[in-house]
């Protein structure tokens, strides 16, 4: 049985391919992620100011970034969606309807509130600590202990 025929279908990730990876081959993935941080610290995405700005309405430029995100995010699924795109590994890709729950709120807001108090979110915590401030590394910490304690309690949280 090859490995695209040998795919657990019982995952959340629907779309996780079960392909093998040589060490080298995610070479691609650290060149995008060191893109990305770049473009996070030149585009000020990763600045405490900044981010305390957006949460005290004193500037419109985070809610402009996060906006045209959601936006290209929304054109990205309907093109998917319209010329049934498939992944590299030509896997189709099934994007599941999302259930609303009130579970979603409180890790809104809980998420929301972490990010107000750090300055940071999980999408830039490397390039922060990259940049030199290295106090990100609690963040990081506590975000990964957080992570785990809601797999430890997911079963009895209201989802």
């Amino acid at each position: 049985m090859n490995n695209l025929e040998n795919k657990n279908t019982d995952t959340e990730g629907i779309n996780g391919s079960q392909l093998k990876d040589s060490g080298f081959s995610n070479l691609k993935y650290l060149i995008v992620g060191i893109f990305f941080g770049i473009v996070f610290v030149k585009a000020e995405i990763i600045s405490w100011f900044r981010i305390q700005e957006m949460f005290q309405l004193q500037s419109f430029f985070m809610y402009g970034v996060i906006g045209s995100a959601v936006v290209v995010g929304i054109i990205s699924v309907q093109i998917i969606k319209k010329f049934n795109i498939k992944t590299i590994q030509g896997e189709k890709i099934e994007i599941q309807p999302k259930v609303f729950s009130k579970g979603q709120i409180y890790g809104g807001l809980l998420f929301g509130f972490g990010w107000a108090i750090t300055g940071a979110c999980p999408g830039p915590l490397f390039a922060q600590i990259g940049t030199g401030v290295t106090v990100i590394v609690v963040t990081l910490v506590s975000a990964i202990a957080g992570t785990w304690f809601y797999g430890l309690i997911k079963d009895k949280l209201p989802h």
